[in-house]
């Protein structure tokens, strides 16, 4: 990997869930509209292949730390237990 291209994924590694959210829905804008050339349009989709695993993980892990709210044969909120998202 160039040096260029580890700074671009170190770069992602620091966003927030939303904020490559809003980076990849910008570069699919630039993709579907056709108007950056090529080698641009390689740039961009590399970046934007990052930033989907990048949503990837922090979904994934969001998941992980929702709990479900169990309840009490009463209906009362008796606990919680990892949420079974599979």
């Amino acid at each position: 990997m160039s040096a260029a291209k580890a700074e671009a994924h170190n770069d992602i590694d620091k966003l927030s869930f939303e904020e490559a959210l809003a980076q990849l829905e910008k570069i699919v804008g630039q993709l579907e509209s056709g108007e950056a050339p090529l080698e641009k349009s390689i740039e961009l989709y590399e970046r934007g292949t990052a930033l989907k695993a990048h949503c990837e993980t922090r979904l994934k892990a969001a998941e992980a730390r929702v709990e479900k709210i169990t309840l009490s044969a009463s209906g009362e909120p008796s606990g919680t237990e990892p949420l079974d998202v599979g």
